[in-house]
């Protein structure tokens, strides 16, 4: 029997009920689900009693109480779900990996925007009108950087794209999450369904694809992270429909299409071709290395032959 490189599979002495209840897709999705809200509702009370979630506390402490509220409710859940449900050690967590793959990820992120933001000042949409905004570093790197980095990747590639291709296979789970990733951004400040469908292209599609090549969610972190970074508090356009606010004072301009629009870069054109392209490198590696996921069906079909 082939391996796939899956990080669970359901143990073969596992009863009916479990398998369903326990074991499934939708059931780990769920269970998953579940343990964020409960732990979400207790780190709210924490922070509340401490004064952290105030509207009037510092940037810095807000900034501390919402990497807080992102990113350890998805954590403890992670580990609950991976170590008391599929009894396994996340390997796509491992310590070891942390320093070389979010060092990879966070360069290649950087390079991906600048390079984004690079056609648009060849075009004439992105023009730099100023340098040395205020910036309150510390707070963005621990929301837009590392919360919504690490949050968001748990999710959507530790959680999401890697439970439904272990039963629906590689390429259902690239479209599942794709689109799940594309759809909460339609809630953003001026969003649109093309922003929420060019999202899914550029966002859910890649990191899909760097998550199954790499089997590691500090490389998807650190993308995520410099890809957020890069956008906002660096070159000064907005991140996903939020008010833009950086380091250099730049302008957009132009037809939306190409600018983007008041959802910032991620609506324009430019940014989904550059992703697809740097996806279409790690599709061509995972084609070389014969990796992508049958869906279950098929793969029972081959050990049936």
């Amino acid at each position: 029997m082939r391996d796939w490189n899956l990080a669970f599979r359901t143990p073969s002495e596992a009863p009916g009920w479990q398998r369903w209840l326990v074991y499934s897709a939708l059931a780990r999705v769920l269970i998953f689900a579940a343990l964020v809200f409960v732990f979400g509702f207790l780190v709210l009370i924490g922070l509340h009693a401490l004064g952290w979630s105030m509207k009037t506390a510092p940037p810095d402490i807000k900034g501390w109480s919402q990497l807080i509220v992102r990113t350890v409710p998805t954590v403890f859940a992670y580990l609950i779900l991976t170590r008391l449900i599929e009894r396994r050690w996340p390997a796509e967590l491992a310590w070891r990996k942390l320093p070389a793959h979010a060092s990879a990820g966070l360069v290649l992120g950087t390079i991906l925007l600048c390079t984004v933001v690079g056609v648009l000042w060849l075009a004439g949409s992105y023009h730099v009108l100023d340098t040395g905004g205020e910036v309150h570093w510390l707070a963005e790197i621990l929301t837009v950087g590392l919360g919504a980095g690490i949050s968001e990747e748990i999710v959507f590639r530790g959680v999401l794209y890697r439970i439904v291709e272990e039963s629906l296979g590689t390429w259902i789970a690239l479209l599942v999450s794709a689109l799940a990733f594309g759809a909460i951004h339609l809630g953003n400040p001026n969003a649109t369904l093309w922003s929420g469908t060019a999202i899914a292209i550029e966002a859910g599609v890649l990191f899909g694809l760097v998550y199954h090549v790499t089997r590691s969610l500090w490389f998807c972190m650190g993308l995520h992270a410099a890809w957020n970074l890069m956008e906002g508090p660096v070159l000064g356009t907005s991140v996903s429909g939020l008010p833009a606010q950086g380091w250099v004072h730049a302008q957009m301009s132009g037809p939306d299409w190409l600018s983007g629009g008041s959802f910032g870069p991620e609506a324009s054109l430019v940014t989904p071709l550059c992703s697809l392209a740097l996806a279409g490198v790690f599709l061509f590696i995972a084609l070389r290395r014969s990796s992508i996921v049958p869906p279950f069906w098929a793969r029972r079909a081959a050990v049936a032959s």
